[in-house]
């Protein structure tokens, strides 16, 4: 597990970006924006948007945008620092299963995430308290039995 030094203030700083990339989004069917930010390790941020499509299947979740942003730059899976999400809810977003199997796959067990509303409302939490009891990659090795 990594060690997470975040202060609360880069987490505010965080959810913002995730506001700007909240405005980004591409939603002309549910109208329903929601923004994601991505810190990596050296400090560097991805942004993610959903990004909607008429055949509904083809959507993508503003979470995993931004994943698939940053590992497309390069980026090693479970390097990141820090995940804030944002929409327009009355309490703070939460991510879809989706993309909470996502998450769990591509995030440390301990990288705080931050979940925010539009009202400045947020809480953190992670990975594994959004889902706990994941089907993890490890499932996947098979143990040589010979």
């Amino acid at each position: 597990m990594m060690s997470h030094n975040i202060t609360e203030a880069e987490k505010i700083n965080l959810l913002n970006h995730a506001k700007i990339a909240m405005e980004r989004a591409y939603t002309p069917y549910s109208n329903f924006k929601v923004g994601a930010a991505l810190l990596d390790e050296s400090g560097n941020i991805y942004y993610g948007c959903n990004i909607e499509n008429a055949a509904y299947g083809p959507t993508n979740c503003a979470e995993r945008t931004a994943f698939f942003s940053a590992l497309a730059q390069g980026v090693k899976p479970r390097t990141f620092k820090l995940l804030a999400v944002i929409g327009d809810t009355p309490e703070p977003i939460a991510p879809c299963g989706v993309c909470r199997q996502v998450i769990v796959e591509l995030l440390s067990e301990d990288t705080p995430i931050i979940l925010g509303n539009l009202q400045g409302n947020w809480r953190e939490t992670t990975s594994m308290e959004l889902l706990p009891h994941a089907f993890v990659p490890s499932a996947l090795l098979k143990e040589d039995t010979q």
